[in-house]
């Protein structure tokens, strides 16, 4: 039985799919969880759920594209809970294109969001860690960064950057007591999903070994794994929950 209780837990992008489910199974196994969206009232709602359960959670608003807010938000966080015991950079976005018809901007927006916000959290969060000798440093990332994609160049950059900086991060935190892994996500049933035909869904099922896509609870559990004190001899790997694809 995986016990977070007293953790106090960081999730970005939980507002639906994937960092919802996150957020919802850590506060399920005793954390309390902080979690984070642009728009408060889409991640007050999943606050909503979770307290309704009888769990711990709160919410709160942040563009994480701008390095000052993200800063701010963990600093409000470390004032009014003391700590922040697990960091979950979870938000992502994707501009899809081929890259000649890439623009700067599409590039630019996606690194911000899915890795520059990561290291500014990871930055602002590991002082408290460091203070405290623990900490648990989650990154999603994805199969695409590590296999790529066509017409994906911004988002595989964004999510094999996740993967080097996790590296990175691993030995830099191993003698403070704190772990930093990645999570790499394959295909899962989210908002996006859902809008493939069954035909397209059809075929990704033949890619999948395990003969179907995935779902987001696949992705918290794990994380809720390397999260706990039963993983604290993981530290600077990357977990594809990808029923084998990239195998």
């Amino acid at each position: 039985m995986i016990d977070l209780s007293d953790k106090i837990a960081l999730v970005t992008g939980a507002s639906r799919g994937i960092g919802q489910s996150i957020s919802m199974i850590l506060a399920q196994n005793g954390a309390h969880v902080v979690c984070v969206s642009r728009n408060i009232n889409d991640v007050q709602s999943v606050v909503d759920k979770i307290t309704h359960q009888k769990f711990n959670a709160s919410a709160a608003s942040c563009d994480i594209s701008d390095s000052n807010n993200v800063t701010e938000l963990v600093k409000d966080i470390i004032e009014k809970h003391g700590r922040i015991d697990i960091l979950i950079n979870n938000a992502g976005i994707t501009r899809d294109n081929l890259l000649m018809r890439m623009s700067e901007d599409d590039w630019n927006e996606v690194v911000n969001v899915n890795l520059k916000a990561a290291f500014t959290a990871i930055k602002a969060a590991s002082r408290s860690m460091i203070k405290q000798r623990s900490g648990r440093i989650i990154n999603i990332s994805s199969v695409v960064g590590l296999i790529g994609n066509a017409g994906q160049v911004n988002y595989a950059a964004s999510k094999a950057g996740l993967i080097g900086m996790t590296k990175s991060v691993a030995r830099e935190f191993a003698s403070r007591g704190i772990t930093a892994n990645c999570i790499a996500p394959g295909y899962v049933e989210t908002q996006m999903t859902n809008k493939l035909t069954d035909e397209v869904k059809s075929s990704l099922n033949e890619q999948i070994p395990l003969g179907r896509i995935g779902n987001v609870e696949d992705i918290a559990y794990a994380v809720a794994f390397l999260a706990s004190d039963e993983a604290s001899y993981i530290t600077g790997q990357t977990l594809a929950v990808d029923g084998g694809i990239v195998m």
